[in-house]
C-alpha cells in the first residue's frame, strides 16, 4: 500500500509498528523520496484486512489517499512489521 498525506515527520511508520503488534502479519513500512509511505504486509486476507483497517482508522487524519496493490510477494522472514529506511 501506499500512503500519501501528511504521513512522513509524525511517527506514521512507528505506529503502523505498534498497531501491527496485535494482529498476526509480517512486512515493513517505508518513507519514500516522494513523500509517501509503502507499507507491505503480509497474512491472512481477514487479519490483513482487520490491520489496514486498524491503522487506516488510527491515521485517518493523515491520510489524504491510498493506493492498494496486489503483490506477488517473497516470503518475510518473522513477524512483526519492521521499519527500514528509505531505499531498503
Amino acid at each position: 500500500m501506499s500512503y500519501r498525506g501528511r504521513v512522513q515527520g509524525v511517527g506514521f511508520r512507528a505506529t503502523c509498528r505498534s498497531i501491527a503488534r496485535g494482529y498476526d502479519i509480517s512486512g515493513w513500512v517505508r518513507n519514500e523520496p516522494d513523500a509517501s509511505v509503502t507499507l507491505e504486509a503480509q497474512g491472512e486476507r481477514d487479519e490483513l484486512t482487520r490491520f489496514t483497517q486498524a491503522v487506516e482508522t488510527r491515521l485517518m487524519d493523515n491520510i489524504a489517499d491510498v493506493t492498494r496493490t496486489a503483490l506477488a510477494c517473497e516470503e518475510l522472514a518473522g513477524s512483526g512489521l519492521e521499519i527500514r529506511r528509505e531505499g531498503e
